[in-house]
């Protein structure tokens, strides 16, 4: 979201929570901090209410309390001292000017697996990095949060067009040329010690140096950031009782503030173990979608992975087949292990469909599902050409247990869709359960011997050669486990042959019209003309030139 936020030809970009009210100082502060002859970053902690009796006009430019006006001058007294201080809450605020220098020289982690604390993580690493001028300013911009969130309604913004707004959303202000990126996100120690502190007293703005002792002027030359003392415009009694008493207030409140940080509930150290992401990244099914990619797929995986998080599902994990995809997953924030029985020399154009490194690395798919069975969680391994238009595990979950339920291979349009080889193995799910997990355990074997690819080891194990054990025209049985095995629906699991639909003017259209939860991008020989096939038909969501996902559409 911050690496997005560039996009917009903005003088200043703020990070902030949706459930967050901000008053004007804020953009007073704004304005103060925009003529500083330095790139800076600005944050500021949020301040819990219990009751917020207030809302906006229609024109969603006055507060409103009772029906009537109010000034925000009485809107703060009226809060006055229920306001307490959150430090360790989420929904801080974050700001800073689009200047040259980068907002730090860190290497972006894996927050998915820390649950979060990006807002901590970033104002460290601006610090530390020493690019910029980094200055709390909690006590001059009031950031007010409810202490319960389900308090807020959309009573508080009477306007239609305002209460519009969805969480998780992106707003520009072409107006006052402020890009504004909604999240969320936790706790992680900030050494507020040796952060400058932003300060409105006797109608002036100071920057304090708590630590060394001293203040900085209003002047906007570049060396009164970093050295100085106090002005003699500045030695008023009033002034220095607010620093003094604001000093004092502030270092309390933010010590006992750093007791309650944020512990991971799960640490996790490189290299990555499969059990410790299983354990981390499983919904509450315990239930994992797994992929396995080499390096020559990296762009294809990171375009599923995208289309993932538009989805909103989360328990996914990558299998990389090369140190290269590992490295590369790792630096996109991926859940991703590394394989060690997975094949060496795979080769970047030549591992599609038919060739011997195609045969080896699909063998690698069975080993692992395999083994996540056995480790107690149920799998649906989805190869990363496979196109997801809806969350398919809801269905796919209501088929019953000792039961897997694979996409179908066959292309006529008329006919029995469990002919002998038409079980696809790049997309089916499988349970946790003994007759599934015995019945791979043969398809593993079978294939060990097998100069084929795993494919055919799938159909010739579970539904027997030549389809002996077929039921009907839509399963089979596998007669020693008694594990059924259900071909998907092909309207809504399509594969890459069914119906021409990837020869459609608007696949997309075609497919969301005919109700498709995937569609595989099979059936073409060779990687460069899968992708290119991919990209040129929309269903694509990954920006290969700035390696980010790309905006949902609109359509």
């Amino acid at each position: 979201m911050v690496a997005k936020s560039r996009a917009f030809k903005s003088d200043i970009y703020i990070f902030m929570d949706t459930e967050s009210v901000l008053l004007p100082d804020f953009i007073s502060a704004l304005n103060y901090a925009h003529k500083l002859d330095n790139d800076w970053l600005l944050f500021a902690s949020s301040r819990n209410v219990s009751n917020f009796p207030f809302y906006l006009d229609n024109d969603g430019k006055h507060w409103l309390k009772d029906g009537k006006r109010i000034r925000i001058q009485e809107l703060q007294d009226i809060l006055g001292s229920s306001l307490q201080w959150n430090c360790c809450d989420s929904r801080m605020v974050i700001a800073w000017n689009n200047g040259d220098m980068p907002l730090h020289h860190g290497v972006l982690p894996p927050f998915l697996y820390g649950k979060g604390i990006y807002n901590h993580w970033l104002i460290n690493e601006a610090l530390s990095s020493g690019l910029r001028f980094v200055f709390d300013a909690s006590w001059t911009i009031s950031n007010i949060a409810l202490d319960n969130s389900r308090h807020w309604s959309n009573g508080l913004v009477k306007s239609s067009n305002i209460s519009d707004i969805g969480k998780g959303s992106w707003e520009y202000d072409g107006n006052s040329h402020l890009a504004a990126v909604y999240g969320s996100s936790s706790l992680h120690g900030v050494n507020y010690s040796v952060v400058m502190k932003l300060l409105k007293c006797d109608g002036q703005y100071l920057i304090i140096n708590t630590t060394e002792d001293f203040l900085h002027s209003c002047t906007y030359e570049r060396k009164s950031l970093w050295r100085g003392s106090i002005p003699n415009c500045w030695r008023s009694k009033k002034t220095l009782a607010c620093i003094a008493g604001t000093i004092k207030s502030q270092n309390g409140t933010l010590s006992r503030s750093l007791k309650y940080q944020i512990v991971p509930t799960k640490t996790l150290k490189l290299p990555f173990s499969l059990e410790s992401l299983l354990a981390i990244v499983a919904d509450k099914n315990r239930t994992v979608v797994l992929t396995v990619a080499g390096y020559s797929y990296k762009d294809m995986l990171m375009s599923w992975v995208c289309r993932l998080r538009h989805l909103r599902i989360t328990n996914f994990l990558v299998s990389a087949l090369d140190y290269e995809t590992y490295q590369f997953s790792i630096m996109q924030g991926l859940p991703v292990f590394n394989d060690p029985s997975a094949p060496s020399s795979i080769s970047f154009n030549d591992c599609h469909f038919g060739t011997e490194c195609f045969q080896r690395v699909t063998k690698v798919k069975s080993r692992l599902v395999l083994q996540i069975l056995k480790l107690g969680y149920n799998v649906l391994l989805s190869d990363v050409d496979v196109y997801w238009f809806r969350n398919p595990l809801p269905i796919l979950s209501s088929f019953g247990p000792a039961t897997l339920a694979a996409q179908s291979d066959e292309y006529n349009q008329t006919g029995p869709v469990n002919l002998p080889r038409r079980l696809n193995s790049g997309f089916y799910f499988s349970r946790a359960d003994a007759p599934t997990i015995a019945a791979m355990e043969k398809v593993v074997r079978h294939a060990a011997t097998s100069g084929l690819s795993e494919q055919p080891s799938f159909y010739d194990t579970l539904c027997g050669e030549g389809g002996s054990s077929r039921v009907g025209d839509n399963r089979c049985v596998e007669p020693e486990t008694n594990l059924t095995v259900q071909f998907l629906d092909r309207n809504l699991f399509p594969n890459g042959a069914y119906l021409g639909l990837w020869e459609r003017e608007d696949i997309k259209s075609a497919c969301e019209n005919q109700g498709c939860f995937v569609l595989h991008n099979n059936w073409i020989s060779g990687r460069a003309k899968k992708l290119e096939r991919q990209i040129l038909s929309g269903l694509w969501d990954y920006d290969i030139a700035t390696r980010m996902c790309l905006m949902p559409s609109k359509k």
